[in-house]
């Protein structure tokens, strides 16, 4: 059954069975956190697929970035989410769209309609954390 997962051993199960993670918002600066998150994933084993309207056709740290979730032509596991928490509820319909297994908002985005549409839509959802600390924190 979908949820918001909340603790360690959920976090942690989530992120033993995620291999492929789409990253929206992922930014070409290397100053921006989701330039250094996806830096980190991908160090930590994770294929990681950049997604970024304005940069696509470029790539982040080599990958290809693509425009939309619905661009990406392999499953995706979980979709790490760098937008306002306004942009969000749009990211949950082409989450659930592209069939991944969870959403994950990033630290400081938090927005239950999102949640709402996620977990309807079959996916897990985190909100408010980052998945690089607790990629390093867990595993």
């Amino acid at each position: 059954m979908p949820e918001l997962l909340t603790t360690d051993a959920k976090l942690r199960d989530l992120l033993k069975s995620t291999r492929t993670i789409a990253l929206v918002g992922a930014s070409p600066k290397p100053n921006r956190a989701s330039y250094g998150v996806m830096a980190f994933l991908q160090q930590s084993g994770y294929r990681v697929i950049p997604v970024n309207p304005v940069a696509a056709g470029t790539t982040i740290l080599g990958e290809t970035v693509v425009a939309t979730l619905a661009d990406i032509k392999e499953p995706v596991d979980m979709v790490d989410v760098f937008r306002r928490a306004d942009e969000t509820p749009e990211v949950a319909d082409e989450a659930v769209a592209i069939g991944a297994k969870s959403l994950w908002l990033q630290l400081g985005i938090a927005n239950d309609e999102t949640a709402r549409i996620a977990i309807a839509g079959g996916l897990d959802v985190v909100m408010d954390r980052c998945t690089a600390i607790d990629v390093g924190r867990l595993l």
